[in-house]
């Protein structure tokens, strides 16, 4: 009955048997990389068992009379990380289930420590098991998870088997169409990490933005440590600031702090100032760079560090579009982000669900802003209370995750979702719980207009969504040019909102193949896409509270929507780069008007 039960639970929407804790920063504890070749076994009808036998119990044959219908040790092999979709001819457009498996010994072992299988991320839904054992299940595609291990590990011939299923469902998020590709698989790092046996779990800091303007401003945040028994006290220390600050810690295993500091540098774009931070407690010590900041708004004014900023953005899907696969790595987070500095840009968004942990920490080097967002998006069923649940689940990771990034400004709840009571409702919800873990960062979304399509022949266009009565910052998306009309009715147009609240453009822009070149009426040419920004930028520009823009997109980008013959061929073409690195027309006129703001 066991494994009936197990079968059964890997389909459902489940998050986890047990509730683990959260492991921030994976790459700063003593770990073991388990990246690399995985065997794997396909499941393409989602049984979780082949020949009647549960593929996680790493069935072999006993004897040449046993009967057997699968073999890891004859399989063929996945990279770690990585899409199976892009290593694979034959799984280009496969979903179903896939189950991994990765052999590993621990010689060094120590009863004194705790053991996880930390995943960056696997998608959609995972079912992690060790030794024939089942640790639990996550659903999300784009968000780590951990499960303990220390009562299962061994010195010798441990196996890991994580069966991920990449099947959209409707009760999903996102639900079952999205505009970009579905890569299937573990498509992040997967760690081995070794703790005390109680160790700091989570951190939390941040810059007091009502002490911005003293002469010592405070950081405030809060320490969880995880374990049965907790020290008295934890210890913050920022050796540049000469803190060295003592946490009382609380029976439950939590601490809140509150330092005052002097001399403190601002991070910004300008100046993208990290500070060494570590966290004692007990026998374990994490050290992580930090920078601080404030976010804030006044009016129609967005503000960094209390002064007025504008957000020269771009908008990004987390690929490599070089070798066609989720980014996951430093340097497919340098590439990316390099191309958005040279661009002019200050600012990226990270569409439509959370990237790899990589590119929020090159972006607290490089001095980029960043916009966040989960993929509440179309399709998403509204009225379903465990979706929401999901919502907030997916949303607590994420922030979990990214809560100590500076160059993290928004959270955004939303893109181009149709109001209805019930979505309303849905969205506030996300918004409240959002507001509860994180009031230091701003929250928007891309919300619709009131006009009745793109293309019509009204002057005014609104920006009226229920939704923004929840957010700090208004934003929307609008293709006039592309999905309706022409490049030049761009002129007529008059573009405003009745909140007194800052304005992004949060996606604009149109198609066009690299290196196909004709007149700038001609569709799907370079000189088409050059002609549509330069008249959307015009109109834009004019918006009275104007505090950024996020074209769409930086990057050529796969989709199977997009399926024109020998122009699209899978790929978005909307991208100012193109698939192989190449600049288009479009991309010179974007920064020109950057490096004019």
């Amino acid at each position: 009955m066991r494994k009936i039960i197990v079968i059964v639970l890997f389909f459902l929407p489940i998050i986890g048997l047990a509730q683990e804790p959260f492991i921030q920063h994976a790459d700063g504890r003593e770990f073991t990389s388990l990246n690399g070749k995985w065997k794997y076994v396909l499941d393409p009808y989602e049984q979780g068992q082949i020949g009647f036998m549960p593929v996680y119990e790493n069935v072999k044959q006993k004897d040449k009379s046993d009967r057997v219908e699968y073999s890891f040790d004859d399989a063929q092999t996945l990279w770690v990380p990585g899409a199976w979709d892009a290593q694979k001819t034959e799984l280009s457009y496969y979903e179903g289930s896939i189950w991994y498996r990765k052999t590993f010994d621990k010689n060094d072992l120590s009863k004194n420590k705790r053991y996880f299988v930390y995943v960056g991320a696997a998608n959609y839904m995972s079912t992690v098991t060790l030794n024939g054992k089942v640790l639990g299940i996550h659903e999300g595609g784009f968000t780590p998870f951990a499960f303990e291990i220390t009562d299962l590990i061994k010195e010798k011939d441990n196996f890991l088997i994580i069966g991920v299923n990449n099947t959209r469902i409707k009760d999903g998020i996102p639900a079952q169409v999205t505009d970009w590709f579905n890569h299937g698989g573990i498509t992040r790092d997967v760690k081995l990490i070794e703790v005390p046996k109680t160790f700091v779990s989570n951190y939390f800091l941040a810059l007091d933005k009502n002490t911005l303007h003293s002469k010592t401003r405070e950081i405030s945040g809060k320490l969880e440590l995880n374990g049965k028994s907790f020290p008295e006290t934890a210890r913050i220390v920022i050796p540049e600031l000469n803190v060295s600050e003592e946490v009382t810690v609380n029976d439950n295993g939590t601490g809140n702090f509150t330092i005052g500091v002097k001399n403190l540098e601002l991070w910004s774009p300008e100046n993208p100032k990290l500070y060494k931070v570590s966290i004692e407690a007990g026998k374990d010590k994490v050290t992580d760079q930090i920078g601080f900041r404030t976010i804030e708004t006044q009016g129609k004014k967005i503000l960094l560090n209390g002064e007025e900023i504008f957000l020269r953005g771009i908008s990004l899907h987390d690929e490599n579009p070089l070798r066609a696969d989720r980014a996951n790595s430093v340097e497919d987070a340098n590439l990316v982000v390099g191309w958005a500095k040279e661009l002019g840009c200050n600012f990226i968004r990270l569409a439509h669900y959370p990237h790899q942990e990589n590119i929020l920490r090159a972006a607290d080097k490089m001095g980029i802003l960043l916009w966040e967002e989960l993929p509440l998006y179309w399709g998403i069923d509204w009225k379903n209370q465990a979706v929401l649940e999901k919502a907030k689940q997916q949303y607590s990771e994420v922030i979990n995750r990214d809560y100590n990034r500076a160059s993290s400004i928004i959270w955004s709840i939303a893109n181009e979702t149709t109001p209805t009571d019930a979505r309303n409702a849905f969205l506030g919800a996300v918004a409240d719980h959002v507001r509860s873990m994180d009031d230091t960062r701003l929250l928007s979304a891309a919300c619709k207009k009131d006009q009745p399509g793109d293309g019509n022949k009204e002057k005014y266009y609104t920006i009226n969504d229920p939704l923004m009565k929840y957010l700090d910052v208004v934003s929307f998306n609008e293709y006039l040019g592309w999905y309706g009309g022409l490049p030049d009715e761009c002129r007529e147009k008059v573009i405003s909102s009745d909140e007194d609240k800052p304005i992004i453009v949060s996606e604009f822009g149109g198609g066009a193949l690299q290196g196909f070149h004709a007149d700038s009426l001609t569709r799907w040419s370079e000189e088409f896409q050059e002609y549509l920004y330069h008249e959307s930028i015009s109109m834009f520009d004019k918006i009275e509270g104007l505090a950024g823009m996020t074209p769409w997109i930086l990057v050529d980008f796969m989709s199977p929507l997009r399926q024109l013959p020998d122009v699209q061929d899978g790929w978005n073409r909307k991208g100012l780069i193109s698939e192989k690195g190449y600049k288009k027309k479009a991309f010179f006129v974007l920064q020109e008007y950057y490096n004019s703001k």
